[in-house]
């Protein structure tokens, strides 16, 4: 997997964490503007993604195996447009909550998904 690309998204994952936190706290709902936050991440985890599915489908093999590598991406790729579909349903602080604990969760998943695919070495 290319590093750079996991560290982006984790990072940015983490940004919108921090970012839909502060709402929050200032107990305020999701904004248009949290939603353009939500669709960067997801279009770099989608890329992640695709990157993914095109080095698994060249050969190379995920240390953890194949099928959980592709499964633990799919999932990231999913965590924050399923968190913000969730944050459109409850418009209040609680929305901006779902969002900052679906960026905690990509940035989980992000390291677990290094893991699998071989620290790098892959």
């Amino acid at each position: 997997m290319i590093g750079a690309l996991t560290v982006a998204v984790t990072v940015t994952a983490l940004l919108l964490a921090a970012w839909c936190g502060l709402a929050t706290a200032r107990d305020q709902s999701t904004k248009d503007w949290h939603f353009v936050g939500m669709a960067v991440v997801s279009v770099l985890a989608v890329a992640q993604l695709v990157v993914g599915i095109v080095k698994t489908a060249g050969g190379h093999k995920a240390d953890g195996g194949d099928a959980l590598f592709l499964a633990y991406l799919a999932g990231a790729a999913l965590a924050v447009p399923a968190a913000g579909f969730m944050s459109l349903l409850e418009r209040t602080r609680w929305g901006s909550a779902i969002v900052t604990a679906g960026g905690l969760v990509l940035a989980v998943l992000e390291i677990r998904l290094f893991d699998i695919w071989g620290g790098g070495h892959g």
